[in-house]
């Protein structure tokens, strides 16, 4: 099964994207802890994706669609237009440091990384859109 759902890059609307994950995925035999890191890792994406791609534009959009495949894995490919952001390039930051400089950010894509099984960046020449895969694997 898929599911889809389009929001306009403004700050106020990743709620509306933990809500439309929730209540999609509600059906499935999900742990509810599993579940909460899912909706985390998608809305700090989504989040990065607003703001450092999109400048919070409301004219601006992104598309979030949710594919199950035989209750054995969640795929959450989020599609858009702005500034793309390769994960192959990202340099996992030393928490320590993080730490000692009393940062506020920088930790995001740590977490998607390790809450997912599997993140993927590419481009699609066709619809001209920048599509950020993120992979888990659900007992």
């Amino acid at each position: 099964m898929n599911y889809s759902f389009k929001v306009s890059c403004r700050k106020e609307r990743l709620q509306s994207i933990r809500e439309f994950i929730k209540a999609t995925l509600q059906h499935y035999a999900i742990p509810e802890l599993a579940l909460s890191q899912m909706i985390l890792a998608v809305d700090e994406v989504c989040a990065n994706l607003m703001i450092h791609s999109h400048h919070c534009n409301p004219k601006d959009s992104l598309e979030l669609e949710i594919f199950v495949k035989e209750h054995k894995e969640v795929i959450f490919e989020i599609r858009d237009k702005g500034t793309g952001f390769n994960f192959k390039s990202y340099q996992e930051p030393c928490l320590e440091q993080i730490i000692k400089d009393r940062r506020k950010g920088g930790v995001g894509l740590l977490l998607v990384k390790r809450i997912m099984d599997h993140v993927e960046f590419s481009y699609n020449d066709e619809i001209r859109s920048n599509v950020y895969r993120l992979h888990k694997y659900i007992a």
